[in-house]
């Protein structure tokens, strides 16, 4: 029976490399999943004697073949259906042009919205689904944080006979420390 509650994951990297700059990523999982999914991550991590947090800042020569052992079993939930990821990134070779001081200010979480909206194709959901949207920290205010999660809460209205169902309280900011999902994502 496929799920009717998702939890998305999400985690985004705002550096500006050479190349390439602001990376959002994220995965979902459905709820019947997620337990099994976490246990069997955090059991490969401790098999890889891996008891810290991973992150890709922390890959080296030493831990290369572990992490990538970790991220091979990542990856089999992915290729079973299990896990959805997405990433989105800006190229630099296309600057933006004509943006608004406030779109400047509010450049993070008006990406961060876009992405939540289409990456994962929720907008052609065929029937109603519960969603639960965990964020890595927002490196923000309190104040544009929590208006950020009402334009989130927007995403509720039906559409088509579709309908997101997502309740303010399933909006939250996580540490990734404590989500072996979210870690992973890192990585990727």
């Amino acid at each position: 029976m496929p799920d009717k509650e998702f939890i998305l994951f999400c985690d985004e990297s705002d550096r500006h490399g050479r190349y390439y700059s602001n990376f959002y990523g994220g995965v979902m999982v459905g709820s019947s999943h997620y337990q099994r999914i976490t246990n069997r991550l955090n059991d490969k991590k401790a098999d890889l004697n891996l008891y810290q947090e991973v992150k890709w800042e922390k890959v080296t020569e030493q831990y290369l073949e572990k992490y990538r052992e970790l991220i091979c079993t990542f990856f089999e939930e992915v290729a079973r259906g299990n896990l959805r990821v997405r990433v989105m990134f800006r190229q630099n070779a296309h600057l933006p042009k004509g943006l608004s001081h406030e779109q400047v200010d509010w450049e993070y979480y008006l990406l961060y919205y876009q992405f939540v909206k289409h990456a994962f194709g929720l907008e052609h959901a065929s029937e109603s689904i519960r969603l639960r949207l965990y964020f890595d920290q927002f490196p923000d205010t309190a104040e544009k944080s929590e208006q950020f999660k009402g334009f989130l809460l927007g995403l509720t209205k039906a559409k088509n006979g579709q309908a997101i169902n997502i309740k303010k309280e399933d909006i939250t900011e996580v540490s990734s420390r404590d989500h072996v999902l979210l870690q992973c994502l890192d990585v990727v």
